[in-house]
């Protein structure tokens, strides 16, 4: 595997550059593309942590990781990157993102679909999960952020 550390959750498919207040390639909101590089450790641990939790909801409903050691290995083995620190569950998203079309044996690699699921080519479940992620990522960007900044902005004009 790569050594370099993955500094940034920073996929390469910005949409925050064509007005959205959402990435939806990594999913953060577009202040903090903006801003990322100016952030100390504790705000980018805070952004890293909400993605983490946020795509670990979407994968828990889809997937087992029922071997995570088998997992780590196969990603390394593979040279998939991913970040050590996160739950199992961000790794077997990297997996299935980077080789949903190449994989026959899910089980191979330490992973199981839940049953619902387990009709559905993979390329196809890669998607869901994609968009199940960006539709909770702007959920709480309107529920806890853009209300934050409607008061902000509202404050300024008085």
């Amino acid at each position: 595997m790569s050594s370099q550390r993955i500094k940034t959750p920073c996929v390469g498919l910005c949409s925050t550059v064509y007005g959205d207040l959402v990435c939806r390639g990594c999913k953060r909101f577009h202040h903090e593309v903006v801003n990322w590089n100016g952030y100390s450790d504790d705000e980018k641990r805070s952004v890293w942590t909400r993605l983490e939790l946020l795509l670990g909801q979407v994968m828990m409903a889809k997937v087992e990781v029922f071997d995570p050691q088998r997992l780590r290995v196969q990603l390394e083995q593979r040279q998939i990157r991913f970040v050590p620190d996160q739950s199992p569950y961000c790794w077997a998203y990297q997996l299935i993102a980077r080789g949903s079309r190449m994989i026959n044996q899910l089980e191979a690699y330490g992973l199981a679909l839940l049953p619902e699921f387990r009709g559905w080519a993979l390329p196809d479940l890669r998607d869901a999960i994609d968009k199940e992620f960006f539709i909770l990522s702007e959920a709480h960007y309107e529920r806890y952020i853009a209300p934050r900044f409607l008061a902000e902005g509202m404050e300024t004009r008085i």
